[in-house]
């Protein structure tokens, strides 16, 4: 659990002009840890390693601990009919990917369920035809209806979100969902078999709750099955009444803002977990071969997992680096460093260039914002999954 480097040979091993594409990226998000965290006068465009499209906030399924659409899911206060309207059409995102690609970002296609978006597949083929690094985030149900496409168009990653064996995974999901993502998985497996195509890679991504960690292994052990190239564990997104009171405060005397996304992530759904159980679930899976390489975000030291769970104001990652090489594009055209947590909007596609935007004085201020805050990060970045990612790893953790 400590290490990810498992996942290098496989990114190595299936194409060399993929892995390249990543490599690139990497090697520019590791030159944003190193340099001085600039704000004004600074073209940033030059580290754009990592470029999010929300793409719809529709979605088929209602995941319990979702942050859209979960039990506190602030998408549930919305009028979709309304939001729908609100949707950037699909030759906007073209101008948008025709400005980005000469940086060479990956791009992470995303929702929702970015399947409901209309032009997802004309989308996807433009950015792989500009050459770009295609990774498409989805629940799975709609992969066995359109796989001899999406092999054919040669999408770079494909990440399917499964929880757990079928009856946890659908008290989560929804009924049906499970044979439904496992289908599509063989769907996947049988036109890269038949086109013999390496793309896309498939990753099946977990997320940690309370409500299915005791299931894991039951998961790991079917997927045997199903053939799935990467396994990633997500320990979950998680908050609580004190960080989010703290982060309402800090937005409003800083940005002049209230904030209305990072209640969507304190559910309880962190609570109650027996760690013990837990750890020795995921190093009996870490110590057994499935076939393919198993990964766990953040990797932690193994006696940190309580922390993880029960300390949610202790943080395990600081120095978040997105404001300085990524960033979000919501379905409405809004741009925003958090993906998760859009509450600062730094402007609209449908209103600017993405030059002018991501270069802006109000990206500025929430670079220089954050730059200054003791171990630079915001008192909701916690347990932000983007700084389980990329942010700099506590020493103990």
């Amino acid at each position: 659990m400590k290490q990810n480097i498992s996942v290098v040979p496989l990114l190595f091993s299936r194409d060399w002009g993929l892995s390249a594409k990543m490599l690139w990226a990497f090697i520019k998000m590791g030159k944003t840890r190193i340099t001085p965290k600039r704000d004004y006068h600074y073209n940033h465009m030059k580290n754009l390693c990592l470029v999010y499209f929300k793409l719809t906030p529709l979605c088929n399924l209602r995941c319990i601990m979702c942050g859209q659409w979960g039990d506190k899911g602030k998408m549930k206060n919305l009028s979709l009919s309304e939001e729908v309207k609100k949707i950037v059409p699909l030759d906007r995102y073209k101008e948008i990917i025709d400005e980005i690609a000469p940086r060479r970002p990956v791009t992470y296609l995303w929702g929702g369920e970015p399947f409901l978006y209309p032009d997802l597949l004309p989308l996807a083929k433009y950015m792989v035809d500009k050459g770009l690094y295609v990774s498409v985030n989805t629940n799975g149900t709609y992969l066995e209806k359109y796989a001899e496409q999406i092999v054919r168009d040669k999408w770079s990653t494909v990440f399917v979100s499964l929880d757990a064996f079928r009856e946890t995974n659908d008290a989560i999901r929804g009924a049906g969902s499970y044979d439904r993502v496992i289908a599509g998985f063989k769907a996947i497996n049988r036109e890269k078999e038949k086109q013999k195509s390496p793309y896309p890679v498939m990753s099946m991504v977990t997320v940690v709750t309370n409500r299915n960690y005791r299931d894991l292994a039951n998961l790991t052990e079917a997927s045997r099955e199903f053939k799935p190239d990467l396994h990633i564990f997500n320990l979950g997104t998680y908050t609580n009444d004190t960080i989010v009171a703290a982060q309402r405060t800090f937005m409003k005397e800083k940005f002049g803002i209230d904030i209305e996304c990072l209640e969507g992530y304190n559910t309880d759904y962190n609570t109650g977990i027996d760690v013990h159980k837990l750890h020795e679930i995921l190093k009996d899976i870490h110590q057994k071969n499935y076939g393919h390489p198993i990964i766990t975000v953040p990797a932690l030291n193994p006696e940190k997992t309580e922390t993880y769970y029960s300390r949610l104001e202790t943080p395990v990652r600081s120095h978040c680096i997105v404001p300085w090489c990524q960033t979000n594009i919501d379905y409405n055209g809004d741009v925003h460093f958090c993906a998760d947590y859009p509450d600062f909007i730094l402007g609209n596609i449908k209103e600017q260039s993405f030059r002018e935007i991501y270069n802006g004085d109000r990206a500025n201020l929430f670079r220089k914002t954050i730059n200054a805050c003791e171990g630079g990060m915001f008192p909701g970045c916690r347990r932000c999954y983007q700084n389980m990612l990329f942010g700099r790893k506590i020493r103990g953790y």
